[in-house]
């Protein structure tokens, strides 16, 4: 089997990978399309110690499924925690939580930038006719946009402010343009401006940002200067959603959280059928974030050209 290698933050391609291997209640899978996110980027530069096959945005089609036979043949998308589901965490509907958990690509299971992979079934969502694999292979990062919404209770009367508008923050203003809330986008780069006035969506520098004046502000930067803009920006009593990861530690002044009596929500993965409900009806159409598609064979200039600042989404084609 062909892939790429992530070992000792040095990523590599190779031909000879040994195919997966479904144990009991797991699929085999096809991959057709995968995606790299900034979380494939830092993952090499040594955001978490993983050695494997990196990789958890993905389409695909299943080959084996010795338990649910009646999915094979089938386009399928995958959620990217497998849990143990006897934790008490598991037990009491937390199962992205699980005590156990391994994460696709990410944490103790191989990921998707192979020609396959393997995941439990019930993991798994069938891909409606209607969606290409370009739009499809964009679920787990809409479902994880997604996410905030299900947390948060975003009213029309809310001023809100994303900080960040890269590839996830470009998914996060789709979802949040629909919506009949007073939206506005931080960004400092033109392609990524160009994209949400596209969308309509109101774009303002960070002069302009109104200091402690917004009822929700989502930091999507993933930087620490992006959080400390979003933290100026939420007004007393507010809410601050962190849908960034950093890598080591981040200063925080947490008495002016105190203070300010601030609700710090931290976000991550999120609910795909709602996304594949989106992509059907053609409310969100993640198509214009696609930079360009390698072959897996090159998927070290894929990640080359996708490290590149303003480059959107590459896609691995294997």
């Amino acid at each position: 089997m062909r892939g790429l290698w992530l070992e000792n933050q040095q990523l590599s391609f190779d031909d000879d990978l040994p195919l997966p291997v479904p144990g009991e209640g797991e699929a085999l899978v096809k991959v057709r399309l995968a995606g790299i996110c900034a979380t494939d980027l830092e993952m090499v530069k040594g955001y978490y110690p993983f050695s494997g096959i990196p990789g958890h945005e993905f389409v695909g089609e299943v080959i084996e499924c010795a338990d649910q036979p009646e999915l094979i043949g089938k386009r399928v998308v995958g959620e990217i925690n497998i849990s143990c589901g006897t934790c008490d965490e598991c037990l009491n509907g937390r199962r992205t939580h699980c005590r156990q958990r391994k994460v696709l690509g990410i944490n103790q299971r191989n990921g998707v930038f192979a020609d396959f992979c393997s995941l439990p079934y019930t993991n798994l969502h069938e891909v409606p006719r209607m969606i290409a694999d370009e739009m499809a292979v964009f679920t787990e990062p809409l479902a994880a946009a997604l996410e905030i919404q299900q947390q948060v209770h975003i009213k029309p009367t809310d001023k809100v402010l994303l900080v960040g508008a890269g590839r996830l923050g470009q998914l996060i203003a789709q979802t949040l343009a629909i919506c009949s809330c007073e939206f506005r986008v931080v960004t400092r780069h033109a392609s990524q401006k160009a994209l949400l006035s596209k969308r309509g969506v109101e774009v303002i520098d960070e002069s302009d940002i109104p200091s402690g004046e917004m009822d929700v502000v989502i930091d999507a930067s993933g930087s620490a200067q992006g959080f400390r803009i979003a933290r100026r920006a939420v007004r007393p009593a507010g809410v601050l959603v962190m849908k960034s990861t950093y890598k080591g530690e981040m200063t925080l002044d947490m008495s002016s959280i105190v203070v300010d009596e601030i609700t710090l929500v931290g976000s991550r993965c999120g609910p795909f059928e709602p996304a594949l409900r989106l992509l059907t009806a053609g409310l969100i159409d993640p198509s214009p974030l696609i930079d360009s598609v390698y072959s897996i064979e090159n998927g070290l200039m894929a990640f080359d050209w996708a490290r590149k600042p303003g480059v959107f989404k590459v896609l691995l084609k294997p």
